[in-house]
This record gives structure tokens, C-alpha cells and sequence, in this order.
């Protein structure tokens, strides 16, 4: 297999774009990518193209990627469409990835786009309802609630309004890590305060206002123990990177100082079997084994970390999945502050997707522009001092009592 490489990310700011169309939210996204690689339209060999939400919003069921790629200067380039729930972007990657590392393509595209705010807001959160069995769903939400049973949730701490099912999902994940490690409601706030901090460097997050762990506990409740602020909010946005091996680098004429190394991407399913006594069976934690492995590299070679946190909960449990922290140690670890910029292992630098915003099929790649801008050293007041090692952390969708599917990619910065 070939060395893989990105040379060019791009993203627009991430947030509610009601006068933009998809293809406009694209082409930025793109055009930034491009330029980045020092490339032009022609020099992409395919494109990956990843959206979840088209379908059921914008009623466009198929070829999404056609449709809009074709709208700003792609036509004939082949497309191939990618939907894997929240991981969908990072699915993209991944194929685009094993395409380069084959030697069937020079240089390719990952892209993902997503525009979720909508006026009809009920169709809006009806979205998420397919992101499990949708043959069962009395069955799922009896099995997760029964996550959290014997932990007492304070009156006033249910929203009145509506929200996704997800934040549920999040919550009895939440209260099971409660019950099994003596997690407390105030450390999960840490790690949302940390993330809002976080983003106020970040020019392109939907939410760039900083929050103290009191200001998030006092915050308006979602469902026990989320609060608004722990939660990421629907979002637009688009986001490419650009991967090519040593013959694309040629090609470009690249700086391959700026070039940022594919060490491992790892993709796995979820398994509807495991129990919540099993956590180091998670197929996150099972997927970053397999990326360590391949990569030749350890949880401690890491020097920053971008997690998928559509919830504060995601982060905790994340952290642990990829070995960041010993399982069960990820509360405590946060109200110390070792995840944030300056600490131990700094995860979310981008604010996260709390922050940052979660526009699905464009989320996986906001991620890794992040983790490639951190490698490059030009993250600015962000900036993870030395970063030479990323790990990536991108899931979604619900199978069982976990995600249905994650996708783990270890990055460094390239040499020579």
C-alpha cells in the first residue's frame, strides 16, 4: 500500500445558513481545499461525497454528489455517495483514503455538506428517528433507558421543548457512566465549559462564547444531565480535504512540510450484542486498537485528540474508548483540566462539536481540518504546542447499546 497524504483542507463556518444553497456551501468548502493543495478542479481524480440528511429534508434521495458537484465545476469527475450516519464524512475519508493507498488514484476528494435548519422544525428533529432499528423503536428506547436505571434524575431537569432522540441516547450513556464510575454532572460540564473556551479561537464554530462549568450547570436542562451548552446544535456547513499519495505530491509540486500523513484509518460496525458491563468492548475502542496497530504508534504518542461530542458525554466516553484515559477515568481527568489546550492530551481543540457545530455529512472532515491545521503548527491561539501526533474519533447511528458504526484515523505530520 502507498503513503497517503492530505494536502488541502477546507471548510466553511459551520452554523445556520438559510439563504445558501448546498452546492454554494459546497463550492466554498471546496474552493478553500483546493487552494490549499495548490491544485486545481482537473487534478482531482474522484471525489467521495458524503450527506445524510438530503434525502429526508431536501428530498434529493439520489445522487446528491452528482447533483451538486456537477453545479460547480465537477462534471464528469466520478462521484461516488456516502452516507453513514454522523460518520459519514469520515467514511468518505476513509474510502477516499484506500483509493489513494491503492494506486487506482493520484489525488482524491472527500466532501461532505449538510444544510439541517429548515423552517418546518418538527421534520427538522424527525430526521434523527431513522439513525436506529426503525422496525423497534419501543425495543431501542427501552433497552438504552434501562441503561440508567437507579440513578434519580432532579425535578425541572426535562426540557419542554422538543428535541432529538439522540440527546436521549446521550443522556442514558451518560447516566450508565454515572452508575458504574462515580461520574458526576459537574465533570461532564467541564468538559462542555472546556470546548466552548475552546472555540472562541476558532473563526469558523457556530458558537464561539466561552462558558464556566457553573454558567453550563445553570444552563437551561435538555434531559438529566444535559444542558443546552453540552449538546451540539443542527448545523450547516460544508467541508473537503483533498489526499493524494507520493506521485500526487509530485504532481502538485507540494510543500510536503505542510503535508499531514494518513498512519491508519480504521472502520468498524457496531455490535447489537455487547453490554454495558463491557466497555472496553466498544467498537470505538476495539477500532482505535486496530489504528494503533497499524500505525505503529501508542495511545501516548498522541498529542491531540478530535472526538465525536454531538453530546459532552460523547467526549467522556470517547476519551476512554481511545485510551486516552483509563476507562472510568475520563470525568475526573476533564474536571482536572487534562483535555484542555495546555493539558495532558488536548481534545476538541476546534470547540468540538459542541461548539463548533454538527452538520452530519460534513462533521467527520470539520474534524480533520482541525487535526491537520494542529499538525501544521498554524492553529493560532489554539495551537497544540509540538503537536506532531492526531488521533480522530468519528461515530454515529445506534445498533444495541453503542454507535453503528466508527471510523478511527491516526495522523502525523510528514516527513522529510
Amino acid at each position: 500500500m502507498e503513503k497517503t497524504y492530505i494536502v488541502g483542507v477546507g471548510m466553511t463556518k459551520f452554523g445556520r445558513h438559510p439563504n445558501r444553497e448546498i452546492a454554494h456551501l459546497l463550492d466554498e468548502a471546496i474552493a478553500h481545499a483546493v487552494k490549499d493543495a495548490g491544485a486545481a478542479n482537473s487534478d482531482i481524480d474522484a471525489i467521495y461525497h458524503s450527506s445524510s440528511t438530503q434525502g429526508f429534508l431536501q428530498g434529493q434521495t439520489f445522487i446528491p454528489g452528482q447533483v451538486a458537484l456537477g453545479q460547480i465545476g465537477f462534471s464528469g469527475t466520478p462521484v461516488f455517495n456516502i452516507e453513514n450516519a454522523c460518520a459519514s464524512s469520515s467514511s468518505a475519508f476513509h474510502l477516499a483514503a484506500q483509493g489513494v493507498a491503492s494506486g487506482m488514484h493520484d489525488i482524491v476528494m472527500a466532501a461532505g455538506v449538510e444544510k439541517m435548519n429548515i423552517p418546518d422544525k418538527a421534520k427538522m428533529f424527525a430526521v434523527f428517528d431513522g439513525a436506529w432499528d426503525v422496525a423497534t423503536p419501543e425495543e431501542n428506547t427501552q433497552r438504552l433507558v434501562s441503561l440508567g436505571e437507579g440513578m434519580d434524575k432532579p425535578e425541572g431537569s426535562e426540557s419542554p421543548n422538543p428535541y432529538s432522540v439522540f440527546m436521549s441516547v446521550y443522556a442514558a450513556f451518560g447516566l450508565n457512566h454515572m452508575k458504574r464510575n462515580g461520574t458526576t454532572q459537574r465533570q461532564i460540564a467541564a468538559i462542555a465549559a472546556k470546548n466552548h473556551q475552546h472555540s472562541v479561537h476558532n473563526p469558523l464554530s457556530q458558537y464561539q462564547q466561552p462558558y464556566s462549568i457553573e454558567e453550563v450547570l445553570a444552563a437551561p436542562p435538555i434531559t438529566y444531565p444535559l444542558t443546552l451548552p453540552m449538546c451540539a446544535p443542527i448545523s450547516d456547513g460544508a467541508a473537503a480535504t483533498i489526499i493524494c499519495n507520493e506521485d500526487g505530491l509530485k504532481k502538485l509540486g507540494g510543500d510536503k512540510s505542510r503535508a499531514v500523513e494518513i498512519l491508519a484509518s480504521v472502520t468498524m460496525s457496531g455490535n447489537p450484542e455487547r453490554t454495558a458491563d463491557e466497555p472496553e468492548n466498544h467498537m470505538a475502542c476495539l477500532a482505535a486498537q486496530k489504528a494503533y496497530d497499524k500505525a505503529g504508534r501508542s495511545p501516548a504518542d498522541m498529542d491531540v485528540a478530535e472526538v465525536h461530542d454531538a453530546t459532552a458525554i460523547g467526549e467522556l466516553m470517547h476519551a476512554e474508548n481511545l485510551m486516552l484515559v483509563p476507562m472510568g477515568e475520563a470525568g475526573p481527568a476533564a474536571e482536572r483540566g487534562d483535555f484542555t489546550v495546555g493539558g495532558r492530551i488536548p481534545i476538541n481543540p476546534s470547540g468540538g462539536l459542541e461548539s463548533k457545530g454538527h452538520p452530519i455529512g460534513a462533521t467527520g472532515l470539520g474534524q480533520i481540518h482541525e487535526l491537520a491545521t494542529q499538525l501544521r503548527g498554524e492553529a493560532g491561539a489554539r495551537q497544540v504546542e509540538g503537536a506532531r501526533h492526531a488521533v480522530h474519533e468519528n461515530s454515529g447511528g445506534l445498533v444495541g447499546i453503542e454507535e453503528g458504526v466508527a471510523v478511527v484515523n491516526i495522523f502525523g505530520k510528514a516527513e522529510g
